[in-house]
């Protein structure tokens, strides 16, 4: 702010009596102007701290006490010396008035106008009261920040149309000006904003997003920074530039361009002719020119007029929904927003898996933690370490049991098993993973309770087979149908698992319950884990079945599995499974390595 704004003011202008500041003497004093800003402040900031002063520069002296005189209004104001607010002073204003009579205390401190005067300075200057800030960045932030965001407003496809044609000029009160033109900020991009000193209004102008523009600044060579691709957008595809003027409020109409706004074509628009504009000289109280019935300068509000101001006067030459398919409004944009919020609140209080065994396989977990030579990595929720599990109980080998979580990978499980995943051994200095491998290397140790016929090679290799028929299809037919999130997907899914299922009924023992008959056996251990999941996750989350569906056989092999007393030792709460799965259930990403090669169609990890 400097001295060329205070020139609008006249000099030598004789005033009445009624319309002076107290204690001025219209007998022999006339007011000829500030010359500067500076000599404002000298002349409030000097004499009896905000009292009366007089300033004194080769020229009349105007007196400045507690009484304003409202130029607008024509009438005098009071004000406390309390309103006359302090703020810190530009050093080099000060510099530049070693002349004047001003304490070392006044020397950093500025004065600031009441608050009545306060906001006719910001209408004509763009000024705050907010420090550290640019006039850019305040005008941004006041333009933009008091959008309403309405999802759904009344008639929104016309005004859409409306707004993004703009066949003419439009006048909108600010509440629709706020209300509709996020609906349509897609179509346009801001290029410029226009303030004037002396005009109580702000022109922004904004050119069709689609006209293109270069990429920005050219890329660094810098090998030390980070790249980034960066394609110029194809340019000059429409030309529409508009033009958004913001009028403020309670002081419309006091200039050419604020009324000829009231008589431009829109909702408010006057039926009548166009009034001529009518001007105001200064100190002269004269009328306002006349807004048409209705119009929000009529009544002191904010408003707005969108006009096109392209050269050529053309609409777009392109589709709103062409606008829509390059860019989301800002409605748009705060909807996906909310949904990635709601989205991440409802995961972070969404069900997540357990890290410690519950029921009776927590029983088992203490009576298995001591040192032992053979370690057992497991997980609680991990139905390929309940299958070694399990093995180990049947056989009886002595064992240690240590929990891990894979998904944190703890170092004592990437020794053995460097991909991080459960279940892993560890016998003395030698450790191995994948779990069909360790049932292997538990029948090789020749310790227990064998779960493979010992005397049949032949039978030894039935089981093999079907053991790698329950790993390549039931298995994956398991978690496709509980991942698959299409309710027509999941019913083909289903009748895949069920005929994998009775595929593997029809290769067992006739009368069972087992596979190979009336005891727990090698192929038994292979599918318990997936058994004990059909009630407890595929039922609950994709309605399996009961067993009885399949067949009278599947259904005594199931009861089977469900009794025995090893598998009911390393089974925890029904409430553990449900929890654990509902990742699965979700199909949430980055739930585990198999999950995703099920998603991707590729083989189990």
């Amino acid at each position: 702010m400097d001295g060329t704004e205070f020139q609008h003011l006249p000099v030598n202008l004789s005033l009445g009596s009624g319309q002076l500041p107290h204690g001025f003497d219209p007998g022999n004093q006339t007011f000829s102007g500030f010359t500067s800003i500076g000599e404002m402040d000298s002349g409030l900031a000097t004499g009896n701290g905000l009292g009366p002063a007089v300033v004194s520069r080769s020229g009349p002296q105007f007196s400045a006490g507690t009484e304003q005189f409202d130029s607008r209004s024509g009438t005098t104001a009071q004000y406390t010396n309390s309103q006359l607010r302090i703020a810190r002073m530009v050093p080099q204003r000060r510099q530049s008035q070693t002349t004047n009579n001003i304490s070392p205390e006044q020397m950093d401190l500025d004065v600031i106008l009441p608050a009545h005067l306060q906001s006719e300075s910001d209408v004509f200057t763009g000024s705050s009261s907010s420090h550290g800030m640019t006039a850019d960045k305040q005008e941004s932030n006041r333009f933009g920040g008091g959008m309403k965001l309405v999802p759904s407003p009344p008639d929104l496809d016309a005004w859409r149309e409306r707004l993004f044609n703009v066949n003419e000029t439009i006048t909108l009160t600010e509440e629709q000006f706020q209300t509709y033109f996020p609906h349509v900020d897609n179509v346009y991009s801001h290029r410029s904003t226009q303030r004037y000193k002396r005009k109580p209004f702000v022109s922004h102008y904004w050119d069709c997003r689609l006209k293109g523009r270069p990429p920005g600044t050219p890329k660094s060579n810098d090998p030390n920074k980070k790249k980034r691709k960066r394609i110029a957008r194809q340019r000059d595809l429409c030309d529409v530039k508009i033009k958004i003027t913001e009028y403020f409020p309670a002081t419309e109409g006091s200039n050419a361009d604020a009324s000829s706004a009231g008589n431009a074509n829109g909702p408010f628009a006057s039926n009548g002719p166009s009034q001529p504009p009518a001007t105001q000289p200064f100190g002269v109280l004269a009328p306002n020119p006349a807004f048409p019935a209705g119009h929000p300068g009529a009544r002191g509000q904010r408003y707005y007029t969108i006009q096109r101001v392209n050269a050529n006067g053309g609409g777009h030459r392109h589709t709103l929904e062409e606008s829509d398919r390059v860019k989301k409004n800002s409605v748009q944009r705060m909807l996906l927003k909310e949904a990635r919020d709601r989205k991440k609140a409802r995961s972070q209080e969404q069900k997540t898996y357990h890290t410690k065994a519950t029921g009776d396989a927590l029983v088992t977990v203490k009576e298995h933690s001591k040192e032992c030579d053979l370690k057992l990595f497991s997980a609680c929720f991990c139905p390929f370490a309940q299958r070694v599990w399990i093995a180990l109980e049947a056989k009886g080998i002595p064992y240690q049991y240590i929990e891990v979580d894979p998904y944190k990978k703890p170092d004592v499980l990437l020794e053995v098993n460097p991909r991080g995943l459960v279940p892993a051994l560890r016998h003395g200095d030698w450790g191995c993973y994948e779990s069909t491998v360790l049932l292997e290397y538990l029948e090789d140790l020749d310790q227990g309770t064998p779960l493979l016929p010992r005397d049949d090679p032949k039978l030894r290799a039935h089981c093999r087979v079907w053991a790698d028929h329950v790993n390549r299809s039931i298995i994956p037919s398991f978690y496709r149908f509980l991942q698959e999130q299409d309710p027509q997907k999941q019913i083909a899914y289903a009748e895949e698992l069920s005929a994998a299922i009775t595929k593997l009924v029809n290769a067992a023992d006739a009368k069972g319950p087992f596979f190979l008959g009336p005891n727990l056996s090698f192929v038994d251990v292979q599918i318990a884990p997936w058994v004990i999941r059909l009630r407890r996750v595929l039922k609950p989350y994709r309605g399996w079945p009961e067993p009885e569906a399949i067949g009278k056989r599947w259904a005594a092999w199931v009861q089977a599995i469900e009794e025995n007393e090893h598998v009911k030792a390393t089974t925890s709460t029904d409430e553990l499974y449900l929890d654990s799965y509902a990742r699965y259930a979700e199909n949430r990403p980055n739930t585990s390595q198999l999950a995703d090669a099920i998603n991707a169609g590729r083989d189990l990890p």
